[in-house]
């Protein structure tokens, strides 16, 4: 039983350094090429999937996109669902991080940006466009720790990634940094003093083989 991790390609907020939580910005070119040369090493690697699943954000809509045509699997069933969108970063969305470390200093970045429980400065309101209508509204956050960004996450491990494993199915999962590092402090049962340890390269494609228990019996990085 095998899932593929990947995070997104990069996006124009990773090439410009400021916090995009739930915005929705475009991959750079080298985002697209990053992406495809992802979907390549899958090919390589010989591995096929049932299932695939990404967040409602562009950034990893066309990842998985780009890889599974890399990959010449882009006619499998994609599951498209909010629960891997990356952590809101609430208020410090739009806000380039180096001049937030000016504003507040580097240790409060590193709070914002690593700890586990810290929450950003939360927005008041939320202005999203008609893809979250049919979302119950009490489910979308203001802003989120990495904790809480844990918790919204692992639904998607019990209700869909879990019982396809366990039938036999090989998935897919392109999502973000925040909502991967969440999925692998779970799995890996990592310590939250320790999550900041979790480092998630774009575009970097992550196998992990599970026993029939659903342990994991390897990791690999492609």
């Amino acid at each position: 039983m095998q899932m593929v991790l990947i995070r997104h390609g990069e996006s124009e907020a990773n090439f410009q350094n400021y916090w995009t939580g739930w915005l929705d910005v475009p991959l750079t070119e080298k985002g697209r090429r990053q992406a495809q040369a992802a979907g390549e090493k899958i090919k390589q690697a010989g591995l096929e999937f049932d299932y695939a699943f990404t967040s409602v954000l562009q950034r990893s809509l066309i990842t998985c996109q780009e890889v599974l045509a890399a990959c010449d699997q882009l006619w499998l069933p994609v599951e498209k669902t909010w629960r891997i969108n990356e952590r809101h970063y609430g208020a410090l969305v739009g806000k380039n991080k180096d001049e937030m470390k000016a504003e507040f200093g580097a240790e409060q970045v590193k709070c914002w940006r690593r700890g586990y429980y810290q929450l950003p400065p939360l927005v008041e309101q939320n202005h999203f466009d008609r893809r979250y209508d049919d979302l119950d509204q009490s489910l979308i956050p203001k802003g989120e720790s990495l904790a809480l960004t844990t918790e919204r996450v692992l639904p998607l491990w019990q209700d869909w990634l879990a019982p396809l494993l366990l039938q036999d199915k090989n998935v897919l999962v392109v999502g973000h940094g925040n909502s991967l590092r969440a999925l692998v402090k779970y799995l890996e049962d990592i310590p939250p003093e320790q999550v900041d340890q979790i480092e998630i390269p774009n575009a970097t494609p992550v196998l992990y083989e599970f026993t029939e228990d659903l342990q994991i019996s390897r990791k690999i990085l492609l």
